[in-house]
């Protein structure tokens, strides 16, 4: 099937040899593709984005509203959900009312608009999530001996991830491949179907910095985590479980893999339904984010009931008691730092045979420190 690459203001589309493809994507829907499908995804893109908007933004709010909430280890979480409110109040909005007409009636700088923002903010959720990894492994593993984990720590890693992720989004807005209509017609990304090589370039590095790279990271630090917390629990029965590596991994693997694989076989066909349906199911990534690691969290769930009921006080007491906590790490992120309270670092020195039946009958006794807990 022969096609044509051509570029309207910026942005590159192909104009299929087929009857069946309309001659300019701006101007009308694909004519294979029955209208009911259109109004289908609009209604499903309305559910999305309406839950991804009030769930992050209540994450924003409560955040805001409770100081023991704003803990080094809770930034990148917080960021996470700003990254994820602007990718739907932006791409989520744009694809309610594209697919709801039937094609991008927007024109080329809609086009470009929403397939940069939904990258950058994806891309930002995405290395979020590698970062929170990495000061998982920094507070509980410790490889740096007592370097503990700071404010400018975490501000330095934010930092780290807006900008790589600008870094890597912004040069198809430059010339550098470019962002296209997709293959239903309603939504646009990055330009995975040009089988030019100066296209070829920027998404095989665009795949390995911002896919294969942030997954690495996820992969290593969560397998030395959960190494050394299963030395831990040989002391300590309760320490037996860690969260496993993050869930937005496993809605971005097939759109990642969908896109690497047309790269590589652009002329490959494949029917337009079926081609959005990864980019659809990577979007939900922005609705159970704040479920898996914030509403999932007590001391948040509390201060989110206290809000909500219109009470005044905005501090919440936390239990203090390594007993309660239960020191589990599987509905509790915030316990990552209670736990490395009760890990000696590596400089430590072992602990003489005799003292170690005391010391680990001891653990569950200890108090936490307030200052050694993070609610999230």
């Amino acid at each position: 099937m022969g096609s044509l690459g051509t570029k309207v203001c910026g942005v590159n589309y192909t104009e299929v040899a087929d009857a069946l493809q309309p001659d300019d994507p701006f101007s009308g829907p694909v004519k294979s593709i029955a209208p009911w499908n259109f109004k289908v995804l609009a209604a499903w893109m309305v559910v999305i984005t309406s839950l991804s908007l009030s769930e992050n933004f209540l994450v924003m709010l409560v955040t805001y509203k409770f100081k023991q909430l704003r803990k080094p280890l809770n930034f990148v979480i917080v960021n996470l959900s700003v990254a994820d409110f602007f990718m739907s109040l932006i791409g989520g909005t744009l694809s309610v009312v594209t697919n709801y007409r039937g094609y991008f009636f927007l024109g080329s700088w809609a086009c470009v608009l929403e397939g940069f923002a939904v990258t950058f903010f994806g891309i930002v959720g995405m290395w979020s999530l590698a970062t929170l990894a990495f000061e998982r492994y920094f507070v509980i593993c410790r490889p740096l001996g007592n370097v503990r984990l700071r404010v400018k720590h975490a501000a330095l890693g934010l930092l780290f991830v807006w900008t790589f992720s600008f870094i890597w989004t912004i040069p198809p807005v430059l010339g550098w491949s470019s962002y296209t209509v997709s293959k239903i017609g309603t939504t646009c990304e990055p330009n995975w179907y040009s089988g030019d090589l100066h296209d070829h370039t920027f998404i095989i590095t665009f795949f390995l910095t911002c896919f294969i790279l942030p997954l690495a990271v996820i992969i290593v630090c969560y397998s030395k985590l959960l190494r050394k917390l299963r030395k831990v629990s040989n002391s300590n029965r309760r320490l037996v479980n860690a969260r496993k590596p993050d869930q937005q991994v496993s809605t971005w693997t097939p759109y990642a893999l969908f896109s690497i694989t047309v790269t590589i076989h652009p002329t490959i066909y494949l029917d337009p339904i079926l081609a959005s349906v990864p980019a659809f199911f990577a979007k939900t990534a922005a609705v159970y984010n704040p479920i898996i690691y914030v509403f999932m969290n007590k001391q948040f769930r509390k201060c989110l009931i206290q809000l909500l009921s219109c009470s005044s006080n905005t501090t919440v007491e936390m239990n203090q008691s390594t007993d309660r906590a239960g020191m589990t790490g599987e509905s509790n992120s915030g316990e990552m730092s209670a736990i490395a309270a009760r890990i000696p670092a590596a400089s430590t020195s072992s602990p003489k045979p005799n003292e170690e039946h005391s010391n680990s009958c001891s653990y569950s006794q200890l108090p936490i420190p307030e200052n050694k807990v993070c609610p999230m």
